[in-house]
């Protein structure tokens, strides 16, 4: 008897061994998400490579919803590339106050100075600009390490306020505000200011603040211009609720703290993964240029 007691619960570990197995998460972390997380691109066009066949791990072509390992051996376009120091990287967000003549792309063929040259050495990805100013435009440019989180925050769908202060050369009558609050048709379509405040000066030059929700190329010279008034100042100051902090001079960096890089996330539905490392305020590699 005391045998035949002893073998009935020998089938009880298996079931709890199962149980586990089905409540814990799966293991390792979507290729999507860890090299987005590294700068590589939105997740979007990650899958968009996927479909492509452009992505291979341990030699087989990567199929949506893949997880990495750590070991897996990862190639895109037949590259091999280092996916693990992904899973180890903080976000992190700059401030940038662009002065007018810097273009904003890695390198120029025609020799003029490039932001890119101006920022902190990251050890893993790369520094994404989130939006683009002209080569005449300066002020708040908002850079991340963070491949998804530029993404959503230049994403059409998220409509952040672009906030710019502008110094314009002519009259500028109540009813053009209001028209230009209203709409007017520019080449690539409607397009209109979602709030026009008027700032501070007199006589034919006035500076205005004014916010608009979408990234067209050259949008607010352009509205003002369909006016028929010259804009001779362009600065962007905010851009969602990041704001372009008074004691920073051109060609000078603040990095987002962890309270403010918390909001910017929360903004686009994201949530910080880590604590953020020690911030670069006041940080000394970018200073102006005397």
């Amino acid at each position: 008897m005391k045998n035949s007691k002893t073998s009935k619960p020998s089938q009880k570990p298996d079931t709890k061994a199962k149980q586990t197995d089905e409540n814990t998460a799966p293991a390792g972390e979507r290729i999507q998400k860890v090299l987005a997380r590294g700068g590589l691109g939105s997740r979007r066009e990650i899958e968009r490579w996927i479909e492509e066949g452009r992505l291979t791990v341990n030699g087989s072509k990567v199929t949506p919803g893949l997880r990495l390992l750590s070991g897996d051996k990862l190639q895109i376009n037949g590259r091999q590339v280092n996916w693990e120091k992904y899973t180890e990287q903080t976000t992190r967000v700059l401030v940038y106050n662009k002065p007018t003549g810097e273009v904003v792309t890695r390198r120029d063929p025609q020799g003029r100075p490039v932001v890119f040259s101006k920022l902190p050495k990251l050890n893993v990805g790369r520094w994404i600009a989130v939006g683009r100013l002209d080569i005449n435009t300066s002020g708040l440019l908002l850079l991340t390490n963070n491949g998804e989180l530029a993404n959503r925050l230049m994403h059409p769908s998220t409509e952040l306020d672009r906030e710019y202060a502008v110094r314009i050369l002519g009259e500028v009558p109540d009813e053009m505000i209001e028209l230009l609050k209203a709409g007017v048709e520019l080449d690539d379509g409607m397009a209109h200011f979602d709030d026009i405040q008027f700032f501070s000066g007199e006589g034919a030059n006035k500076w205005f603040h004014v916010v608009v929700k979408e990234g067209r190329n050259r949008l607010v010279r352009r509205l003002w211009e369909s006016q028929g008034v010259t804009v001779s100042r362009l600065m962007r100051v905010r851009y969602g609720p990041a704001v372009l902090p008074n004691n920073v001079r051109a060609q000078q960096i603040y990095e987002l703290n962890n309270k403010e890089l918390e909001i910017l996330m929360e903004f686009v539905g994201m949530q910080a993964e880590k604590p953020l490392k020690p911030a670069l305020q006041g940080d000394k590699r970018a200073k102006r240029k005397r």
